[in-house]
């Protein structure tokens, strides 16, 4: 809102400076500021009533609607001056066709000047993120072959004792890696949950009694998608920073909520002795955040938080869009 106002002072300050202005221009720049804000406000007024039906819309395609809004609100305030003050202004500068289209030229030179500006920042934008996505991507390509030795030194250990259970773990492993192999891809949250819980199996295996799961889910998961290998990881980071410090193990919880526009999914895990001070989880989290920024437009998020010795990883889905 204070970003709208300055920029609608500026263009006041700009018109009130240009040549041609006869009379007092400062005058001028209140009336232009007034009927400037005027304009601003009855746009910002309709942005809201239509918050609802706009919720989908991505950004790029709202941008022109802005403008479009901007427009109406242009005819809609001189549409009101001209009625309301037609009458003080002399017989022969009573034709409103000329101001009326000088507005309109105005406020589409300034509200394309500024669509190109937000596109600029939109394409600069989704490059950054496919940048951070590829280095983190990276990153977690080499962080994953020390997940392989531990399930492969847990199979070795089971081998003999427990042979069912090796089959088990290369089953799910199997999945978790042809998933990873497949590339970046969108798939169902349903199916994305399903790959944390292979490899909460197969952690389950090396941690035994350490490690104990709650989930916590609706009875229909909903149809949302979600990068592949995008929550998974922050249920890995959950093992590694905190099962995996502590002694005696935890309880990490998995659960999915909903509203009428949003899915959110929580990964709460106990700290380690003196996690409050270590950094970490911060790859995982790092890279989920740009994957599903990615795929939602700017408008999924990952987000952190400590509630007492727990940390809490939450990651918001657009139902939609």
């Amino acid at each position: 809102m204070i970003w709208v106002v300055l920029a609608g002072e500026g263009l006041a300050v700009v018109l009130a400076l240009a040549p041609g202005i006869t009379g007092d221009r400062w005058v001028y720049f209140g009336l232009s500021s007034i009927a400037i804000q005027w304009v601003t406000l009855a746009a910002l007024g309709g942005l809201y009533l239509m918050r609802h039906a706009l919720a989908d819309v991505r950004p790029q395609r709202l941008a022109y609607i802005v403008l479009g809004l901007l427009v109406i609100a242009t005819w809609l305030v001189a549409s009101m001056a001209w009625g309301l003050l037609a009458g003080l202004w002399p017989s022969e500068e009573r034709e409103w066709r000329g101001p009326f289209l000088r507005l309109t030229g105005i406020v589409l030179t300034v509200g394309l000047l500024g669509l190109a500006v937000f596109q600029n920042y939109w394409r600069a934008r989704q490059m950054t993120l496919r940048a951070r996505q590829s280095e983190l991507e990276a990153l977690q390509a080499r962080i994953r072959p020390h997940f392989l030795f531990n399930t492969l030194n847990t199979g070795a250990a089971l081998v003999r004792r427990q042979p069912e259970e090796v089959e088990r773990l290369l089953l799910d492993l199997a999945d978790l890696f042809r998933a990873a192999l497949a590339g970046p891809r969108d798939i169902s949250l349903e199916d994305e949950l399903a790959l944390a819980r292979r490899y909460l199996e197969i952690e389950s295996l090396r941690f035994g009694e350490r490690l104990r799961v709650a989930w916590k889910l609706p009875r229909e998961l909903p149809k949302v998608t979600v990068p592949a290998l995008s929550i998974q990881p922050l249920v890995e980071n959950a093992i590694r920073h905190g099962i995996e410090r502590r002694p005696d193990g935890g309880e990490i919880e998995i659960a999915v909520t909903t509203t009428p526009d949003t899915v959110i999914v929580r990964i709460t895990n106990p700290l380690a002795p003196g996690g409050e001070n270590r950094p970490g989880h911060q790859v995982g989290l790092n890279a989920s955040q740009v994957r599903i920024e990615a795929l939602t437009g700017g408008r999924g998020s990952v987000l952190t938080q400590l509630e007492g010795k727990r940390f809490i990883a939450t990651v918001r889905l657009p139902t939609t869009g």
